[in-house]
């Protein structure tokens, strides 16, 4: 169980660069913002120009993302943007990142329906 731990934030480090907040607001707009929560959480509150793409649909939806521009992922926490992660980086995408802590950290811009 241990090891499975290791390997997978092994692979973790090499799919995905963890940004701060600082860091995530200063690449993002020229990126593909992508918010892999579910819609409901998306519509409640989500980081102003992202767009959601549930990672329940990930696998049928993951085209819609470009692979030669940077992605910019984000959820509650990390647990399911480092699994998207992971995904697209099987699928070839190089530029991946992840805001530290999720949206729960997040304290700058938000919009909400």
């Amino acid at each position: 169980m241990i090891l499975y731990f290791v390997i997978t934030m092994l692979r973790l480090r090499k799919a995905v660069s963890n940004l701060t907040q600082e860091q995530f607001i200063e690449g993002y707009r020229k990126s593909q913002l992508i918010d892999v929560r579910e819609p409901k959480e998306f519509e409640a509150g989500h980081i102003l120009g992202a767009r959601n793409i549930p990672y329940s649909q990930f696998r049928q939806r993951h085209n819609e993302i470009r692979p030669d521009k940077p992605v910019y992922l984000y959820d509650q926490n990390t647990g399911k943007s480092s699994r998207a992660a992971l995904f697209l980086k099987k699928k070839g995408y190089t530029q991946l990142f992840q805001l530290q802590g999720g949206f729960r950290t997040w304290t700058g811009k938000v919009k909400s329906k």
